[in-house]
């Protein structure tokens, strides 16, 4: 089972869903270290001045923002660190739209979300009124130190938080050139199309993910089982980094707050607002 990424809740008017964040993807890129031929050990990397080609100490490395092309302005830890995003460890809902709504080009990295041992109820609730809505939560969240607009989404006996691109990521259309208006148009026949959705008809299949491979990774995979078999491998001890305790949210009534939401919305801006359950405590950094 993978460990928590990060502790919080899920905030939907006055109430809070404690919650645990898992991956819910994990990476099988085929990648290679660096060696040195003469003796196996890993090579590192050297901070150099790319204008020089000399090599510079880490105290006199500092990050710059490159506003136009070979121009930077210096900003210094404490600068970006204060531009950073609070640590709320909330999921904080922001309204509820249709999923269909939400193109595939905004969607970015899944996580799945577990409840805290004491947020069986709360959690179950909101999981079913979200697959029966049909809808999914539009959420702000800081993950990694970074701030994400995410999809709140019921998966089967689930919730997951799904990350997603902000409208500054996905490029407009309209920039890409030369897109014929129509199949008509560009000169197809109507004999042409009908045999076009004819394929795509014989074609079609049930969505099995495990029936499709990454034919690279296996052959080499089957080339490291191999050499690891002719004797060929040869161990490196990685480096264990221990992880720091986390602390999970405070849970509350799901049936009272629900009620006190709703009466707030009926009642309007006018009315004296009810006090709001708090989170955890703010958490510092921690890697994943």
């Amino acid at each position: 089972m993978p460990r928590a990424i990060w502790k919080g809740a899920i905030s939907f008017g006055l109430v809070y869903v404690p919650i645990e964040v898992f991956p819910a993807t994990q990476s099988e890129h085929t990648g290679f270290n660096l060696l040195d031929k003469r003796s196996l050990d890993p090579v590192g990397y050297q901070q150099i001045n790319k204008r020089t080609g000399k090599p510079i100490k880490r105290e006199d490395i500092v990050r710059g923002y490159e506003y136009e092309k070979g121009a930077y302005v210096v900003m210094s830890d404490e600068e970006i660190d204060a531009a950073s995003p609070e640590q709320t460890q909330t999921v904080d809902i922001l309204g509820f739209v249709e999923a269909a709504q939400v193109s595939f080009l905004y969607l970015d990295t899944p996580y799945w979300l577990a409840p805290d041992k004491r947020a069986g109820k709360t959690y179950a609730l909101l999981r079913d009124a979200l697959a029966a809505s049909g809808k999914i939560g539009i959420a702000n969240v800081v993950l990694h130190s970074r701030q994400h607009l995410a999809a709140l989404v019921a998966a089967g006996p689930a919730l997951a938080l799904q990350t997603l691109r902000w409208s500054t990521e996905v490029r407009d259309i309209d920039e890409i050139q030369g897109l014929p208006k129509s199949a008509k148009a560009a000169g197809v026949s109507a004999g042409e199309l009908n045999m076009a959705k004819k394929l795509i008809d014989d074609m079609s299949t049930t969505w099995d993910p495990a029936s499709y491979h990454d034919t690279y990774r296996d052959a080499i995979l089957a080339l490291a089982d191999r050499k690891v078999r002719e004797g060929k491998a040869h161990e490196i001890m990685p480096v264990e980094h221990a992880e720091a305790p986390s602390r999970s949210a405070d849970i509350v009534d799901l049936s009272e707050l629900l009620k006190r939401s709703l009466g707030q919305r009926k009642g309007g801006a006018g009315e004296e607002e009810a006090p709001r359950a708090k989170p955890a405590a703010k958490r510092g950094r921690k890697a994943a």
